[in-house]
């Protein structure tokens, strides 16, 4: 079964030419709204079920604005407004060794390199500013915030389903 991945929200329709504003939730917004990329449309990943093939991208402010395929008026743009683009997992791309994507690192069990004691699971992934944080979640303790270093993580093993760390002083 395919799934589907959130990567933009269609905010408002641009100009009298079909283009749309979009509001990118992905981290490869050049790479996932390139020309001739396909993508699902629709309220939700239940519910989207119309394709569209960018022809066109260029960043407007905070925006990217997109030109699909066909859709070549402000009133063929119009029902698209509020609706959420959505990428297939067949359309992600592969990623340099070391780079993961969200949803493969939520989910694993942490655990202290040196001593292997389990340290919780992967909660969820703040993204502060210069580096990533990983909110380390373990019952009956607070969570565990854990910069995503080199110093700090030291080895995730995705078919393990396990992520190695060595904390630094005053980590915990």
């Amino acid at each position: 079964m395919t799934q589907l991945f959130r990567v933009g929200e269609i905010v408002n329709t641009q100009g009298i030419k079909g283009e749309v504003r979009v509001l990118t939730v992905t981290d490869f917004p050049e790479e996932r709204f390139q020309p001739g990329s396909q993508l699902v449309v629709g309220q939700s990943a239940a519910t989207a079920a119309t394709p569209v093939t960018v022809e066109s991208a260029r960043p407007h402010k905070q925006f990217m604005l997109l030109k699909f395929v066909g859709i070549d008026s402000i009133k063929d743009a119009e029902p698209l407004k509020k609706q959420t683009l959505f990428v297939s997992d067949a359309e992600q791309g592969d990623l340099a060794e070391g780079e993961f994507y969200y949803r493969q690192i939520i989910g694993l069990t942490v655990l202290e390199e040196e001593t292997g004691e389990e340290l919780g699971t992967v909660r969820e992934i703040l993204s502060p500013g210069a580096n990533d944080v990983w909110v380390v979640a373990k019952p009956g303790t607070p969570d565990l915030l854990l910069p995503y270093i080199p110093q700090v993580v030291r080895r995730v093993d995705l078919a393990a389903g396990k992520v190695y760390v060595e904390l630094m002083e005053g980590m915990r």
